[in-house]
């Protein structure tokens, strides 16, 4: 009996030994060196340059298991700028933002304001789709970006900024406020207001507002009550367009 316990021992030690690696590897940090060394910069360059160029962004890991890069729509001469959080699952499918039910709310929205959807740009803080997935062939389900991807994205947004330099410019929802306004920042603070910030090519106006995706979430009055604040909202940034 003493030897076939003796004999035992060894071999779970041996099977026990080659987990470990594997913990290690599930536990590797992620490299983000950030956008900045993907963003042409110079005299000509234009909004097709960025988004030919954010196609080979590998800033964060987001790429890894994102369909493509979603970047932007709508005039580049737009006087009014939206920005939301990150592409959703039609739109990483498309590539095109706000192709999916928050951006069918918001062209609702659009309309009521009275802005018309073709004079407007449309961007996201995060170029690529966070997501998570149980199993292939499962249904993705969003994940809000981290401070980390709104980091390593900021340099697109910032390019962006200083081509369409737009009079003013609209958050949608907490990443596209933090992303601009602070990572401090409270949209349910400070919604519906216009607010000053000096950037780096000059001044410029922002109204915070919430997600059209929040509004989604809504059930019954309080999904209509939500959606005329968002309108209200959005009144707000006609004006301060001028």
């Amino acid at each position: 009996m003493g030897a076939a316990r003796a004999d035992e021992q060894p071999e779970r030690q041996r099977t026990e030994r080659p987990e470990r690696p594997e913990r290690q590897e599930r536990t590797e940090r992620p490299e983000r060196p950030g956008a900045e060394q993907w963003v042409p910069r110079g005299a000509g360059t234009g909004l097709d340059d960025l988004r030919r160029a954010a196609e080979g962004c590998r800033g964060c890991e987001l790429y890894e298991d994102a369909t493509q890069v979603v970047f932007s729509s709508g005039s580049p001469t737009a006087r009014m700028m939206l920005v939301g959080e990150q592409p959703g699952d039609q739109e990483d499918r498309q590539g095109v933002p706000f192709v999916g039910p928050a951006g069918k709310l918001l062209q609702k929205a659009l309309r009521e304001a009275e802005i018309h959807p073709g004079n407007v740009y449309l961007t996201n803080a995060v170029k690529h789709f966070r997501f998570a997935q149980q199993g292939p062939g499962k249904r993705r389900i969003h994940k809000t970006p981290d401070l980390v991807h709104m980091v390593a994205c900021a340099p697109w947004l910032e390019a962006e900024l200083a081509l369409v330099d737009p009079d003013v410019v609209v958050c949608l929802g907490s990443v596209a406020a933090k992303s601009l306004l602070g990572k401090d920042f409270k949209v349910t603070k400070e919604r519906g207001v216009v607010i000053e910030r000096e950037l780096v090519h000059g001044p410029m106006s922002f109204v915070a507002t919430v997600h059209p995706s929040a509004i989604l979430r809504r059930k019954g009055a309080d999904r209509a009550t939500d959606f005329g604040a968002f309108v209200a909202d959005l009144r707000v940034a006609r004006e301060a367009a001028g």
